[in-house]
């Protein structure tokens, strides 16, 4: 039997990441905040570990998901942490959303005790966990991600792993990818706002739309949600709140203006204040059509 591989943090993309590695026969060592999706992967044949500690002792290529910059730096350096058990050469593939700096001060740890830590960031949303066609953009080392190729490749899209550079780099990757998304759905929300207000079929304008070259993943998967107003979270905005603040964050440090990601940072702090934070991103949507003087 393989060595096994650790998975810490089974939220909506953690567990179903963690359970491609199941079905794919690797085995599994899991921790979470949450018991419910330990006591599932459990069920469906993975190991529970008590803490990252216990992982560490475990798993010599560990994964990590999980909500912020503070919680990866807790589940690593904290007192029952990876960093303080795991062994010479481990392996840690961070695919969390956090700052570029945080990502390259906690490699550097790594380095430091002997390990390698990757910054993996994802796109592909909870669909793409479930579905497994992920696209990780890689920081760290090279080696080590030739290593761990053929694990992410069992979560993602082998074509859509791709190396960025350094540490950090796939961090600095996914701020990119945030600003491309927001831009985006904010005008899409826009031209459904413009079709509705002109007495025009949303729908049909999508579906012209999504055959010249306004198409997108964005007009094709977002627009549906706003015109249809199903925000069931594939990806929270109070989530995307986070990742915006991190971007203009990183932004900032690096001296480029932003005013389209500033306006679409208002329109998501403008969904939570009104209380849908916890439904998907795209409603953001419903801000531009209260703008607008279109209600449902």
């Amino acid at each position: 039997m393989s060595d096994p591989i650790g998975f810490i943090g089974l939220g909506a993309m953690g567990l179903p990441m963690a359970r491609h590695l199941l079905a794919a026969g690797r085995p599994l060592v899991v921790h979470s905040r949450s018991r419910g999706p330990v006591d599932a992967l459990v069920a469906e044949g993975a190991r529970a570990a008590a803490s990252p500690a216990e992982v560490a002792r475990q798993a010599r290529t560990i994964f990590t998901m999980l909500p912020d910059g503070p919680d990866v730096t807790q589940v690593l350096e904290g007192e029952h942490g990876v960093f303080a058990a795991m062994a010479p050469h481990t392996v840690i593939v961070d695919s969390s959303t956090i700052a570029p700096e945080t990502a390259r001060r906690l490699a550097a740890r790594a380095t430091a005790l002997g390990a390698v830590l990757l910054d993996a960031p994802v796109s592909g949303g909870e669909i793409g966990a479930i579905e497994g066609t992920l696209t990780f953009m890689v920081g760290g080392d090279a080696a080590a991600l030739d290593a761990v190729r053929p694990l992410l490749a069992i979560m993602g899209r082998e074509d859509r792993i791709v190396h960025i550079g350094e540490s950090g780099a796939g961090q600095i990757a996914k701020a990119c990818n945030q600003l491309v998304i927001g831009g985006t759905m904010a005008v899409v929300a826009e031209a459904i706002a413009l079709a509705r207000k002109a007495d025009v079929d949303p729908a049909k304008v999508r579906q012209a739309l999504l055959g010249g070259f306004a198409s997108s993943r964005v007009l094709e998967v977002h627009g549906e949600r706003m015109i249809k107003a199903n925000y069931v979270p594939g990806f929270k905005g109070r989530l995307y709140t986070k990742d915006l603040g991190i971007a203009l964050d990183t932004l900032a440090a690096h001296g480029v203006p932003a005013p389209v990601t500033a306006v679409v940072a208002q329109l998501v702090q403008a969904q939570t204040a009104a209380g849908r934070g916890e439904e998907d991103y795209s409603a953001m949507a419903e801000i531009i059509f209260g703008l607008a003087g279109l209600t449902r």
